[in-house]
């Protein structure tokens, strides 16, 4: 175990919770059936949540990515505002504008833009960055609707994608910061059958992995693969083309790690 890097906590779909010296924070808590109950009845979670809402009473900080219910879900982040009474959450203008209507209050709500970094605790900021979902798009300010956060923790870079395809300007905001030691990325790639029912995918699995080269990635997380079935992506596929591949980055199934 390495004192040094950030404990990481997979929490499904492309949830994660990340601590480092006495800081929590967690990305895109989905810990709900919500989906399920107000989207989709065949939208079953495969896993369980590791945790209920309520039992988030550790929470520093909570960043969303962008609106959609597997990400901002209202289920699991109004608990958790009761349970971590004193966090607070950072999204871009859509996602605090829904939780301050929700009933968060403004002095609790940090609007995230790109190029606007922020300190989450000591020697830990975190820098938003466009997500391609499934393009960037921006709002009359020019903020984007969906983001992604890099994260410079320690000496360490780390990289949550939330929801997005390849873009060239993502490619380009990420090279900005160099080797990026730590890429979570989606892998349940857009296709024709999803699309029809409503569900906008992200990257290939192939795709994912050329992306992790060209950003320079030193290990990924595959994300968004494990949690509903119509959106799944099996282990196998993502670890036959791993090894057929070989490519240059290590890659972690089981993140539930520090480090």
């Amino acid at each position: 175990m390495n004192s040094s890097a950030p404990g990481i906590c997979n929490l499904g779909q492309v949830g994660v919770r990340f601590e480092f010296a006495g800081t929590v924070v967690y990305i895109d808590p989905y810990l709900s059936n919500s989906v399920q109950e107000q989207e989709a009845a065949d939208l079953v979670r495969l896993k369980s949540a590791p945790l209920q809402p309520t039992d988030v009473t550790d929470a520093d900080w909570v960043l969303i990515t962008h609106e959609h219910r597997d990400h901002c879900d209202l289920d699991t982040l109004l608990p958790i505002s009761v349970a971590s009474a004193g966090c607070r959450f950072v999204g871009p203008p859509g996602v605090v504008a829904m939780l301050e209507n929700a009933g968060i209050g403004r002095e609790r709500l940090d609007m995230a833009r790109c190029g606007l970094a922020r300190q989450l605790g000591p020697d830990w900021e975190v820098h938003p960055v466009p997500s391609a979902h499934p393009v960037v798009e921006r709002d009359r300010n020019g903020a984007c609707h969906c983001l992604g956060y890099v994260m410079r923790v320690a000496s360490r870079c780390i990289y949550h994608a939330g929801d997005t395809s390849v873009d060239e300007e993502v490619v380009t905001a990420l090279r900005a910061f160099g080797k990026i030691d730590l890429a979570f990325l989606p892998v349940n790639e857009r296709n024709y059958y999803r699309e029809r029912r409503g569900i906008i995918g992200n990257m290939s699995i192939r795709e994912a992995f050329q992306f992790a080269e060209e950003i320079g990635a030193g290990a990924i997380v595959p994300t968004h693969w494990d949690m509903f079935e119509v959106n799944s992506v099996f282990r196998e596929e993502i670890e036959l083309l791993y090894e057929k591949i070989s490519p240059g980055f290590r890659l972690v199934l089981d993140p539930d790690t520090t480090g």
